[in-house]
């Protein structure tokens, strides 16, 4: 079994903030973490320090390889930046 973390901390959310599955909107200066396992990814964010981990809406979402998954971070880092209520974005497929 292949897994993979990234977290990210100190991510300010824009005007709007992400929707989470628990808690509604989150605004603020945020951490964001995502976990690849047995092919699909889940994102999380929580209030930077705090303890509590709350689901981004749209997650889990299917991740193939480790890179997808990491690239899909990178794209999640970015909507939180965008805020909007940001929810996990849809990554490309690739054409086989």
């Amino acid at each position: 079994m292949s897994w993979a973390s990234w977290t990210t901390a100190g991510v300010y959310t824009g005007r709007g903030g992400v929707l989470t599955d628990e808690a509604g909107v989150v605004t603020g200066d945020l951490t964001v973490h995502t976990t690849w396992t047995e092919g699909e990814a889940r994102v999380a964010v929580q209030y930077s320090g705090a303890s509590d981990w709350f689901t981004m809406s749209g997650s889990p979402v299917p991740c193939t390889t480790e890179e997808e998954s990491r690239d899909l971070h990178d794209a999640v880092v970015e909507a939180v930046r965008q805020g909007a209520g940001a929810t996990v974005p849809n990554m490309p497929r690739p054409h086989v």
